[in-house]
């Protein structure tokens, strides 16, 4: 039988929960705000399964936001880790495990001529964004609508109408003098990115980008766009920074944005490459890494960056990923897009659109395609919400807003897919009727 989903143990923890961490949760998505009804807690995962407390099984189409690229707990990882927490858990002092991940993700990303661990992707982003205005001596960073790279203070911003040259806070807390000095163009808007360039052009240090974004869903960029942006920004004496916090690693071996276009002088990555601990890198071309501390006058610094569980971790996640992963990570994102798409014209679902880059999916209730934040936020997230519980009930697991990435991982397999057509059949019905 399906399960009703959250199950009591799930709802007795979340009333608990709630009375310590504030909204119950320590990230925000986790709380089902944005589809209504309370979270799930999950107490283990095993390949492409998640299990709750209550004991109910889910295919897992969250994969941890996309770090957990081969599924949960991968056996050859989990016995790296153990290895590793046998010889200690930190040292706040240099192990040869650092280097080591490195030099793994140089091979791999060799526009990672230097690079830093830090504890998270918000971190690294933060971190190579003063790196840009220490190098360039400027002051202002530009970033696209619907682009998310992390809770920074001055990442947190949104457009107003058109390319704005005035940005508003997003978050209460944020003060507007700081979000002042980032300006927000619209993503696969080259024209738009050039009127900003020609009225700020002079005090931009850094324009920072997805090269696919993945948090307004999945939007790819469109042809040229990412050689337009380079072209712009090194024009302008301003440096480009890839946030591959999601793509990196996911999408192919390596870094995704120079196969799309654009030539990048700083790179973030994140997720997969801690194979499911937390990790933040930053890197780029030499000279501009070398104005980091101790080497240069840009300043940062953490107590558990490069701790060694999350580089024993990494090693054994890039140790690997053979071509044959990323294969088996193509042909499955493939299915689930098919999958979905026509089960969405058998239910006569309309409008519906599905994206779909590699092992990323995203899924608007919404004509398409969706190329900009304009076109995501026209997402009908009552629609979405309804479809969410259903699949839910029928023991998927996507992500609980409208707006994120669904993610494939390698221990997914064609079976496991066919077993949750039905889910996403429910999902489609409960999105077209109004009934959840």
């Amino acid at each position: 039988m399906s399960p009703s989903s959250p199950g009591p143990r799930s709802r007795a923890l979340g009333r608990r929960a709630g009375r310590v961490l504030v909204g119950g949760v320590d990230s925000p998505v986790r709380s089902f705000r944005s589809v209504g009804g309370s979270p799930v807690f999950f107490a283990r995962g095993q390949g492409a399964y998640l299990v709750d407390v209550d004991g109910r099984r889910y295919l897992d189409l969250v994969s941890s936001w996309g770090a957990n690229l081969l599924g949960n707990a991968p056996r050859g990882i989990v016995a790296a880790v153990r290895r590793t927490v046998a010889a200690g858990l930190t040292f706040g002092a240099p192990s040869p495990l650092e280097h080591e991940l490195a030099e793994q993700l140089r091979r791999a990303a060799p526009a990672l001529e230097r690079l830093r661990f830090v504890s998270s992707g918000t971190e690294a982003v933060m971190s190579a964004v003063r790196v840009a205005r220490g190098f360039t001596g400027r002051a202002k960073v530009v970033k696209f609508a619907g682009g998310y790279h992390g809770h920074s203070d001055g990442l947190l911003a949104r457009a107003g109408s058109g390319v704005a040259s005035q940005s508003l806070p997003d978050s209460a807390g944020v003060p507007s003098a700081i979000v002042g000095e980032t300006l927000v163009a619209r993503y696969n808007d080259p024209e738009g990115l050039a009127a900003l360039f020609e009225r700020h052009g002079p005090s931009v240090a850094v324009v920072v980008v997805e090269p696919v974004a993945g948090n307004m869903g999945v939007v790819p960029p469109r042809p040229g766009f990412l050689e337009t942006l380079s072209t712009l920004a090194h024009r302008h004496g301003a440096l480009v920074l890839a946030d591959e916090v999601i793509t990196g690693f996911r999408l192919r071996r390596g870094t995704v944005h120079e196969s799309l276009g654009l030539s990048a002088d700083l790179v973030t990555l994140g997720k997969v490459v801690g194979g499911g601990m937390p990790i933040g890198a930053y890197g780029g071309r030499r000279a501009v890494m070398e104005t980091v501390a101790p080497l240069g006058p840009v300043y940062q610094a953490g107590t558990l960056s490069g701790h060694p569980l999350a580089m024993a971790a990494g090693r054994a996640m890039l140790e690997r990923l053979t071509p044959s992963v990323y294969r088996t990570l193509d042909r499955t994102g493939a299915a689930l897009a098919e999958m979905v798409q026509r089960l969405a014209e058998e239910e006569r679902v309309r409008p519906f659109t599905g994206q779909r880059v590699g092992s990323m999916l995203g899924l608007f209730f919404a004509s398409g395609p969706i190329v900009d934040d304009r076109g995501a936020e026209a997402s009908d997230r009552a629609r979405y919400a309804r479809f969410f519980h259903a699949v839910l009930d029928h023991g998927v697991y996507l992500p609980p807003s409208a707006l994120e990435t669904t993610f494939t991982s390698a221990a997914i397999r064609a079976p496991d897919l066919a077993r949750a057509e039905a889910a996403f059949r429910a999902g489609f019905r409960a999105a077209r009727s109004g009934r959840p």
